[in-house]
């Protein structure tokens, strides 16, 4: 059995394209030319376990990638992954610069204020052009969107799973 904490998400199956094979996928990576490119090593996940697959060839088309993977030469060798997963073996990820995370290293992270006090959990991530959004779990009390810009989040300590930040004012309201 293979252990998926070794393996991370980049993208979900949503639909075939044409007739040849080609599959219309929603990446979920900042990193998706790279991600998708030819040569590229993905795993469908097939509810039974990882199927390798090899890009052949991949474009850009109205927000989403067209990818032909090696071997599939029809619509019929590949329309039972449509809904399926795609994930990336976890050597193949790139070295991040500081102040960037992976999501699996923000989400379900505990979110402390300045005075150490419990703000909640990082439930979710929203990308925007401005800057990603943290939407935090709060017990008793609505979920907080924290910015993530400077100003605010003043620490991140991955290995811990902490975030620090400065609540200003009207912030978790």
């Amino acid at each position: 059995m293979t252990n998926i904490e070794n393996y991370f998400k980049v993208g979900t199956i949503v639909n075939t394209h044409g007739i040849r094979g080609e599959v219309k996928i929603m990446a979920i990576t900042d990193f998706a030319a790279d991600r998708f490119k030819k040569g590229a090593e993905l795993q469908i996940d097939t509810k039974q376990g990882f199927l390798p697959m090899k890009v052949q060839s991949s474009r850009l088309h109205k927000n989403m990638w067209l990818v032909l993977f090696e071997g599939i030469t029809n619509i019929n060798d590949i329309e039972k992954y449509k809904t399926h997963d795609i994930y990336v073996y976890g050597e193949a990820r790139q070295e991040l610069d500081d102040d960037e995370y992976y999501y699996d290293e923000i989400i379900d992270s505990r979110v402390v204020d300045l005075d150490g006090h419990e703000i909640g959990v990082v439930s979710d991530i929203m990308t925007t052009p401005a800057n990603d959004v943290w939407t935090v779990k709060r017990e008793g009390k609505p979920d907080a969107l924290i910015p993530m810009i400077d100003d605010v989040v003043k620490n991140v300590d991955v290995e811990q799973h902490l975030i620090t930040i400065d609540a200003l004012e009207g912030l978790l309201d």
